[in-house]
């Protein structure tokens, strides 16, 4: 089911043949929920739209649940959680700022403005939107420029944040979002002839190699996305988001007082830990100040090559001769929570683990396992891949009582796996919610520890991960004059 034209997420044939059936409405612990039930005749789908608000904030939630009503087979190529006309102050794009953010390695969250209208969201409709009244046809042809801002892969602000905002210069009203996708996601700004639109997506065909069918019955639940709107400007709605944010957010000790952290990795050990450069490192770490001591990578490496043997997570003892306890206790005598650095998505092929896990729990392509800089990937769909995970968690933290883990992802899966035989952008999207639920129960397990999430510093830094871990890592920047810019700019 193909019904938009090219990459616009606006006037979709299915979309113009939507028509309401039902709405409900509830309320919960200040959540306030508004249920839209939608049905096309034609093309035998009903859609629902799910809008959640949190008491004291202007800000909306959404996401889409899609079902086959039909007798046969619907095949679906994009769901938008959220597609919704532009109003804001005269409604005159003239006197609209875009805010958006790229980032690349060592160089994230580079937020910029400019005009609407000047590069490219211009004017191309020769219509006065103010004047257009009435049903405008299903069949039209839309037209009109776009502005679209995407990730590529499963790093998911490797190239551009899944965030953005509207600002109307002349009454400072404006509106900010996210998409809350571990992966693939979308935002795209368009103008049609009775005004702009903003849509927020997750994995869609054309762009991520995305689409799922559904039998007679069956549904599929879209990503989340979130609007928060504002009169005071950009800051004013990032409050507004901000306030969203701590109210969906994952409860959590940390949120109340984030610990002060020490890492052993950046311009220290650089991924060669041993006892020795560890005890006085530790020393110093604890005299300035920190609360928490990380180990970083390196730590169950034996071969002098900590990347590709990653994996197995055991100690060297080449590195740690009287056991990495040794270094654990002294982090805790001197007055510090221990932490340590795992990558829980990848089997180096080096590792001992590549041959004892099944070539199921990796993510694969064509029948054979996804290989990316020497590394497989680990598919969290499957039993095998989640208990090994489980197994190494519990051991750390029952066995030698760590409470800190710094979560990294130095790789990605391109446009995903067919495992299972689903599109790859499916697959792809299947692995990310696998992994939060994961994660999720590792909390549930243990709800004292504090998650990092990292990816080659912030190449995965996204809304929905952060509604699971605590903090995350925002870059790989060593270079302490521009590590300031990058801080302060960090997905707000």
């Amino acid at each position: 089911m193909q019904e938009n034209f090219g990459s616009r997420y606006s006037e979709t044939l299915v979309g113009n043949d939507l028509r309401h059936v039902v709405h409900r409405t509830s309320e919960s612990n200040g959540r306030k929920t508004l249920e839209i039930e939608m049905r096309s005749k034609t093309y035998g789908v009903e859609a629902t739209l799910v809008l959640e608000a949190f008491e004291g904030v202007a800000a909306i939630r959404a996401h889409t649940i899609v079902t086959n009503v039909g007798e046969t087979a619907v095949s679906l190529t994009s769901v938008t959680s959220l597609s919704a006309y532009v109003r804001l102050g005269a409604n005159d794009a003239e006197t609209w700022d875009v805010a958006s953010a790229r980032s690349d390695w060592l160089a994230e969250g580079r937020w910029r403005h400019e005009r609407a209208r000047d590069y490219e969201l211009v004017r191309l409709l020769n219509v006065d939107s103010s004047s257009v009244s009435g049903e405008i046809s299903p069949t039209l042809t839309p037209y009109g420029a776009t502005m679209t801002r995407t990730s590529a892969t499963s790093r998911s602000t490797s190239n551009v944040l899944p965030a953005g905002a509207l600002i109307d210069r002349a009454s400072g009203e404006t509106m900010f979002w996210q998409v809350e996708a571990m992966g693939p996601w979308l935002w795209q700004i368009g103008e049609r002839v009775d005004g702009f639109y903003l849509v927020l997506s997750g994995p869609t065909d054309i762009e991520h190699h995305w689409s799922v069918t559904l039998a007679p019955g069956e549904s599929f639940t879209s990503v989340n996305a979130t609007v928060a709107v504002s009169v005071g400007e950009l800051d004013g709605a990032i409050d507004e988001m901000t306030r969203y944010r701590r109210r969906a957010t994952r409860p959590h000790g940390d949120h109340e007082r984030m610990p002060v952290i020490f890492n052993d990795y950046m311009n220290t050990l650089m991924g060669d830990p041993t006892t020795a450069k560890e005890l006085p490192l530790i020393d110093a770490a604890a005299a300035a100040g920190a609360e928490c001591y990380c180990i970083d990578c390196g730590w169950y490496d034996d071969t002098s090559d900590w990347w590709p043997s990653v994996g197995e997570w055991h100690e060297a003892p080449s590195r740690f001769p009287n056991g990495l306890s040794e270094v654990i206790d002294h982090i805790r005598a001197r007055g510090m929570r221990p932490g340590i650095w795992l990558e829980p998505e990848v089997i180096g092929i080096k590792s001992p683990m590549a041959a004892k896990l099944p070539d199921d729990a990796f993510m694969q392509r064509g029948g054979k396992r996804i290989q990316t800089h020497l590394r497989y990937l680990l598919d969290f769909r499957h039993p095998a891949a989640r208990a090994h995970l489980d197994e190494t968690v519990d051991r750390l933290v029952n066995g030698y009582g760590i409470e800190y883990f710094k979560l990294d992802y130095n790789v990605n899966s391109g446009a995903g796996t067919d495992v299972g035989g689903v599109a790859r952008g499916q697959g792809q999207l299947e692995a990310a919610r696998a992994y939060l639920g994961w994660l999720s129960g590792v909390l549930d397990r243990h709800p004292g520890l504090t998650i990092e999430t990292c990816s080659s510093g912030s190449m995965r830094c996204d809304p929905a991960l952060l509604n699971v871990a605590q903090l995350q890592s925002t870059s790989d920047q060593q270079d302490f004059r521009e590590y300031a810019n990058i801080a302060a700019s960090a997905l707000p």
